[in-house]
């Protein structure tokens, strides 16, 4: 895993720009603790810092190969899982390999076929080409979005990087939102293409962004079609399972330690059992890592999210799978440290995060570094399998918008009750959700004689793999970045998405609850108690002490009445917030407060200009 930096300006020599492109690639830095290197030539640059995972030593880039019409270079991010099969067949078209790494395999593939190499891989990866023989540069993201892509249009070219951070890092480039990127940061929805910042924007997941200098060109290469599901329920089963064990398999491969992300819910129990077994079989234990907060599993009170501490299912997962295994605690002080709070929204770029669980995934991720370079995750199968409230739900279902915010609404409010009169009337956030959410379910093709409902779950799937998803992987890749952990997602395999997504809603919920054929798919190798488990999303912690340091980091911004936050925030509803006894906060406000914080934070690191108009 990687992160990567560029600039193309067809009117510049780019070599007297040296030092701008050096600090646009030491931006990466976290993403790349490894290795560090810049290619200039004429009006191209390119930028990479590694984190050494397949090939230790071979693995450099930027990486180039000499044609006699001039040279090809790349900087790539991510893991291609099916190299050894390309560069078999690269090898016998004649290409030969001086590394044993993906990123030459990658090169090489698009010097075979072009752009196409994008529809021959299987992985996470997000990279950019400067072929020097067309003076053209090919940018192309993977098919789920799983590794982040941004680019910012110039005069004369643009300016490209893992992370929004490489772009603001160029002079030319002044950190600006507008009512829009304001909008996206409270919708809760995350809009393909869109990147908050003014002139940004993502290369969108399964999508080819040429440059030449005749300017940009966008190519679709993935999405996510409708087709007809010809399978009976036993042979779903066995081939989602066929599935997961090659997909687990080829997300095993690594030359550095690899561990589990372990929460005891279905999904990631799913995958650790899967990769143990597999790892049994050569004589190796899986490691695995839980999150847990200091006496939250002896003091748990179920809610409306949460019916179980996790702790309990965890323990038993690791006995069942043998694993070396590691519950990585956390306390109230850690989830409110300020620091932590700023590491994350430096990770992000943004204040979009998810308050004191962004944090526990921060210091998870960051306890985890210290033993293993590759984490699996069970990140996705709730979207691909069905394992959210909404998708049981009548309410969710039924409305006029995303499920999701129907959920989220009723455990955390408004979430823009925090802002001024003034910024909820021109945000007018409610016709943003419905138009995204017109030009979301517009993409949905009907299959003949799909019935009023199965339709409708269809859209449900739907949304959440293309919308929903999206926020989670973005969450999940720039928190473990932050600590040069990479974090794999069997789930995302876009075969499996692909089949599932085309499974009738009566197949993915044949026994009456939520994700029905991993459940069955994984039977034999669960413990009772995960198989038997409710769907329970990722903890939270229950300690007030929590709620009360917030209160607290509040009143000391109150006391700042001239800090930019107000400018959005209402000073008025945080006077109350910062007052309310803390066995009356509720979700909604503490959310409220994390959120305030959040935004504050991120007006002093990169005092973006925000206009309303």
């Amino acid at each position: 895993m990687c992160g990567i930096a560029g600039w193309v300006a067809y009117q510049r020599d780019l070599r007297s720009e040296q030092a701008t492109v050096d600090a646009m690639t030491e931006t990466m830095s976290c993403r790349g603790p490894d290795d560090a290197g810049t290619w200039v030539q004429g009006p191209a640059a390119l930028g990479h810092r590694r984190l050494a995972i397949i090939d230790l030593p071979g693995g450099r880039q930027p990486m180039t190969v000499d044609t006699p019409d001039g040279p090809v270079a790349m900087v790539y991010s991510g893991e291609a899982y099916n190299f050894s099969e390309l560069r078999k067949e690269l090898a016998a078209r004649g290409h030969r390999f001086t590394t044993d790494s993906d990123t030459e395999v990658v090169l090489h593939g698009y010097l075979e076929w072009g752009e196409a190499v994008a529809e021959r891989l299987n992985g996470m990866y997000a990279f950019a080409i400067w072929d020097s023989r067309e003076q053209k540069l090919v940018m192309i993201r993977d098919r789920m979005g799983i590794k982040p892509f941004y680019y910012y249009a110039t005069d004369d070219g643009v300016l490209f990087g893992s992370e929004p951070k490489a772009i603001l890092a160029n002079p030319q480039v002044t950190p600006t939102v507008t009512l829009d990127g304001l909008r996206e940061l409270f919708a809760f929805v995350k809009t393909p293409g869109h990147a908050v910042y003014e002139g940004m924007r993502e290369v969108e997941p399964g999508t080819v962004v040429t440059l030449t200098r005749n300017g940009l060109r966008t190519r679709v290469y993935w999405t996510l079609e409708t087709k007809q599901h010809t399978n009976d329920r036993e042979t779903s089963i066995a081939h989602v399972r066929s599935l997961l064990d090659d997909i687990v398999r080829r997300q095993l491969v690594a030359d550095v330690p690899r561990c589990t992300l372990l929460s005891g819910g279905l999904d990631s129990s799913a995958m650790t059992a899967l990769a143990a077994q597999q790892l049994a079989a050569e004589d190796k234990t899986v490691r695995s890592f839980a999150v847990d907060f200091v006496g939250q599993t002896e003091n748990f009170t179920p809610d409306a999210l949460r019916d179980t501490p996790d702790t309990p299912f965890v323990h038993d997962v690791a006995r069942a799978s043998k694993t070396e295994h590691q519950d990585i605690v956390l306390n109230s002080d850690q989830l409110a440290d300020p620091e932590v709070r700023s590491k994350m929204i430096r990770a992000r770029d943004l204040p979009m995060g998810f308050g004191d669980m962004d944090a526990s995934l921060y210091l998870l991720f960051k306890a985890i570094r210290e033993h293993s370079t590759v984490a699996l995750s069970g990140e996705s199968a709730d979207e691909v399998f069905g394992g959210y409230k909404q998708f049981f739900d009548p309410k969710a279902r039924e409305a006029d918008t995303f499920p999701w915010l129907v959920q989220f609404a009723e455990h955390f409010g408004d979430d823009g009750n925090i802002l001024t009169e003034g910024v909820t009337k021109a945000m007018d956030l409610g016709s943003y959700i419905q138009d995204s959410y017109r030009a979301a379910i517009a993409d949905v093709r009907r299959l003949d004689g799909e019935s009023d409902f199965e339709y409708r779950m269809r859209e449900i799937c739907y949304l959440h793999l293309t919308r929903f998803v999206r926020v989670l992987l973005d969450r999940k890749d720039r928190a473990s970045m932050a600590v040069g952990l990479e974090v794999r997602v069997p789930f995302c395999d876009h075969r499996l998405v692909e089949y599932v997504y085309n499974t009738p809603w009566s197949l993915k919920s044949f026994d009456g609850r939520e994700k029905s054929l991993l459940r069955e798919a994984t039977a034999d190798v669960l413990p009772k108690s995960v198989y038997d488990r409710v769907k329970s999303p990722y903890p939270s912690t229950q300690d007030p002490k929590y709620a009360i340091a917030l209160q607290g980091h509040l009143k000391d911004l109150l006391a700042k009445p001239s800090h930019p936050v107000f400018d959005l925030v209402s000073r008025d509803w945080l006077q109350r917030a910062v007052k309310v006894d803390v066995p009356q906060i509720t979700q909604a406000s503490r959310r409220g407060l994390e959120r305030t914080l959040d935004l504050a934070l991120w007006m002093d690191m990169y005092s973006p200009a925000i206009t309303l108009s």
